[in-house]
């Protein structure tokens, strides 16, 4: 039996357990003895029920301290509802266990069965720190985003920026616990297509997952391999080849031909329609691979959920797309490149403070002293070549033949500027967002790059690759700033700032597993390595770290 199914018979078992007999029996109970035990529970520092580490305590202390220690859990109703949030917890890709099902079963039942203040007090504080779970990993995710990199500064802020207690009050005396849910975490159609997706890839999964693709030869249309009907079988089990053709056929022709392109396109591999060793690679990768994938999406998209904004730039690192949200709706969208595996674009969040046209750049530190030095030294020429002045501390131009390069070797008591121009490395224009890694968006002169499916290519930086038209939406004033005028602006080769009318906040994220415009699956190949790492901690132990005051 599935754990949906038998979160159902739970859920059946409970509606008999947390009825009207069962509210009955619980009023047998005082309840001034009632709030006793809860007072006396809630007293231990280190407090545990029915072997379930209360998490939450603090937080519970101060939410029953408000209630004068009364009990919440009055309302089967309320109790009903929560268990079926509990039960639904596996579609948004998390855990029911962590919120104590089994626990829940059975005090409940001993509560209908044998009703005493203590088992009253006992599965009141039990429903509640089930409850504070659940709204947390909503609200938050289940895992604290910079415990895992403290780069991340994503926002972790309280409901209304209100006490516990006022928002557990409105929450159970909400019309339905489901919506107070969904306003405290609201979910979007991005999100709620990857819980799409995840429920097919389930559903994949319970019925065997698909064929594994055995190594060979490459094959290419036109080839008869046995092989290729394993790959349309493959293919069908995802849709992309309609099962009721003839799933037999060892002839490479036109329709697997597309169906393999379409795939490639999915996985960001190169489309050629050719099925060598990377291709067959991908098509093997497990089915559980891919929804832990899907859950780690919907967790990250937890993190950022505050962070959002009805207008905003979107980067996925792992996706190599940058995205554009206008009033709420995808406007636009363009490929980008990221950094190198040893140079990794960080995860976070800033707000587009102006843009630069015709920038000069500063070669920052490590850049100089990893790549240029090693460069100035190989070729006495290069400085010239990039167009690349040298400036002391005092401001002045140097003359790059009157320094002794090859006594530096960590760095050099010298700004290092490049021009405006064609060839400088940033392009056309930047985007700035003031952050402590110095990374922003920008144009580059290797836009040849942008043909390679995967383009972890830059020093960390975002190279965008339609930069004008981006500058264009960022601007937002199509009589001042409409691509003529930009591209005259750029004509001009003379640097200027502009600022725009609103600063657009620039949300950085690491996305695996994502969705088309037309919401179909992507998924994209670990770059960085992070996954693991965060699967870990999504399938580890509950970690309540509230946020402040």
């Amino acid at each position: 039996m599935s754990i949906i199914n038998q979160l159902s018979a739970v859920y059946f078992v409970l509606s008999m357990l947390t009825g009207p007999m069962a509210l009955q029996a619980a009023e047998t109970v005082a309840a001034s003895t009632i709030n006793q035990d809860i007072e006396h529970l809630l007293g231990n520092d280190d407090l545990s029920i029915r072997g379930v580490e209360i998490l939450t305590r603090d937080v519970l202390l101060d939410v029953y301290k408000d209630h004068e220690f009364a009990p919440y859990w009055t309302n089967p109703d309320r109790i009903n509802e929560l268990f079926e949030l509990i039960a639904n917890s596996a579609d948004h890709g998390l855990m029911p266990a962590d919120y104590n099902i089994e626990q829940l079963h059975r005090v409940l039942q001993q509560r209908r069965s044998n009703p005493s203040a203590e088992i009253e007090a006992e599965a009141d504080i039990l429903l509640m720190e089930s409850l504070l779970r659940y709204g947390y990993h909503r609200r938050y995710g289940k895992i604290k985003a910079s415990s895992l990199d403290p780069d991340i500064n994503f926002k972790r802020e309280k409901f209304y920026h209100q006490g516990y207690p006022a928002t557990i009050d409105k929450m159970l005396s909400s019309e339905s616990l489901f919506d107070f849910i969904e306003m405290v975490a609201p979910t979007g159609p991005v999100y709620q297509q990857l819980q799409t997706s995840l429920k097919a890839y389930r559903g994949i999964a319970n019925n065997g997952g698909w064929p594994t693709v055995p190594d060979g030869p490459t094959l290419r249309p036109g080839d008869n391999d046995p092989r290729v009907a394993i790959i349309r079988k493959r293919l069908a089990v995802t849709g992309r080849i309609d099962d009721r053709q003839d799933l037999d056929s060892s002839l490479f022709d036109q329709t697997l031909k597309d169906a393999v392109r379409a795939f490639q396109g999915r996985h960001l591999l190169g489309q050629d329609g050719i099925v060598g060793k990377q291709t067959i690679a991908t098509l093997n990768v497990p089915v559980n691979q891919r929804i832990d994938q899907l859950r780690l999406s919907l967790e990250r998209l937890r993190w950022v959920r505050q962070e959002a904004t009805d207008t905003m730039v979107v980067v996925n690192i792992a996706g190599f797309r940058a995205l554009y949200y206008k009033d709420g709706e995808l406007a636009w969208e363009t490929p980008v490149m990221v950094g190198k595996n040893y140079r990794q674009t960080p995860v976070f969040t800033g707000d587009i403070a102006y843009l630069e046209f015709n920038p000069t750049w500063t070669i920052p530190p490590g850049i100089l002293r990893n790549d240029t030095l090693p460069a100035i030294k190989k070729d006495p020429d290069y400085l010239a070549s990039k167009n690349i002045r040298v400036i002391d501390n005092k401001g002045k131009f140097v003359d790059p033949s009157t320094v002794d390069w090859n006594k530096y070797t960590k760095g050099v008591p010298y700004t290092l500027r490049q021009d405006p121009g064609p060839h400088n490395s940033l392009g056309t224009v930047k985007f700035i967002f003031p952050n402590k890694h110095f990374v922003f968006l920008h144009d580059t002169p290797h836009r040849e790059l942008f043909s390679q499916s995967e383009r972890n290519f830059s020093s960390g930086c975002i190279r965008v690759k339609d930069p004008l038209t981006l500058a264009e939406l960022i601007l937002d004033d199509p009589v001042k700033y409409n691509r003529s005028e930009l591209k005259g602006i750029v004509d001009s080769r003379k640097t200027q700032r502009i600022n725009p009318s609103t600063k657009v906040p620039v949300i950085i994220i690491y996305l695996t597993a994502s969705v088309n415009s037309d919401g179909r699956t992507r998924f994209f190949r670990d770059i960085y390595q992070r996954d693991e790492r965060a699967l870990y901690a999504l399938n580890g132990p509950v970690i309540i770290k509230p946020p402040g005051p």
